[in-house]
């Protein structure tokens, strides 16, 4: 199987994670611009025109290849299905949902899907739908989550198909990208360690707090409602955990985190603020150039993997 670099055209093995609210059309451009695959996150996006605009700033600050990610569960999903295509985006990673009924029109427009999955189950389903790979994303990573650890779920979705498959959640490091080729991925998807980049949009309260958070520093809010998100915890956070112990409706939980993610990303609230972040935020120190992040990332698993050997 091709290093995802190769299949893509790109630099670097890595494409970057979808982060709403975060990953617009000027970040993914100086993700691409680094050597990855920069991917503007469609799911804060309320209209076609939104995601239409991004892609167009994207394509003004880059000549590399880039991606859209579609959360299906948007109303708009259908519109921007087809902004995609319109717009001649190469590369479509999908999340929460089946995107099997946009594969063939996105094929036929020459667009490599690419969707998330958190079990095995549905990249068989997905594989013979007609997508181009699979990104398999562990538990370990940060927003919304499935069950299955990256070590456990990568290797079991290689297994199950005959595409290439992309590991994703607990990777910020080239020791981590060395283990994703080991259990048979042909690259990595990453989005904590990017969070404290130079390059990226958030507010400086933000990465400030990843910077101080400890390898215990996250928990998952949401499980009650069968909407796993790993967060920071906080006083948020701690707000929700406690309301869902006491079987708070769908409602009353929903009102503790409205809004949450844009208050953090925003206005750097990180205490009633929605602080996504994977299991990886204790690794990081520094805030970096994206260039930098990845191109230490690759050395480091060069390295690795050559001391194995």
């Amino acid at each position: 199987m091709k290093p995802l670099n190769e299949q893509l055209g790109i630099e670097f093995p890595i494409l970057q994670g979808s982060m709403a609210n975060i990953a617009d059309g000027a970040f993914a451009a100086a993700c691409s611009n680094a050597g990855a695959l920069g991917i503007i996150a469609s799911g804060s996006f309320s209209d076609a025109g939104a995601l239409r605009e991004q892609i167009q700033i994207c394509k003004s600050r880059t000549k590399h290849p880039f991606g859209v990610n579609l959360m299906l569960m948007n109303p708009c999903s259908d519109q921007f299905a087809q902004v995609v295509i319109d717009e001649g985006v190469p590369v479509v990673t999908t999340g929460a949902g089946n995107p099997g009924k946009y594969v063939s029109a996105w094929k036929a427009a020459g667009i490599k899907v690419f969707p998330v999955v958190a079990a095995t189950i549905l990249a068989k389903r997905l594989a013979a739908a007609g997508v181009d790979a699979i990104i398999a994303e562990g538990t370990e990573s940060g927003g919304h989550v499935g069950e299955m650890t990256t070590m456990a779920l990568v290797p079991q979705v290689v297994d199950a198909i005959d595409l290439p498959v992309i590991a994703a959640g607990g990777i910020a490091d080239g020791r981590q990208l060395a283990a994703a080729f080991a259990l048979g991925a042909c690259g990595v998807q990453v989005g904590t360690c990017l969070l404290v980049s130079e390059e990226c949009p958030i507010h400086d309260n933000y990465k400030q707090a990843l910077l101080k958070a400890k390898d215990s520093d996250t928990t998952v809010t949401g499980r009650s409602i069968g909407g796993p998100v790993r967060v920071l915890k906080n006083k948020m956070a701690r707000q929700y955990l406690k309301l869902e112990k006491q079987g708070a409706t769908l409602e009353e939980l929903e009102q503790v985190t409205l809004g949450g993610l844009r208050r953090a990303v925003l206005e750097g609230d990180i205490e009633t603020g929605s602080v996504m972040t994977g299991q990886v935020a204790g690794m990081l120190h520094a805030i970096r150039p994206l260039r930098q992040i990845f191109e230490e990332m690759v050395t480091q698993s060069r390295q690795v993997l050559e001391g194995l050997r």
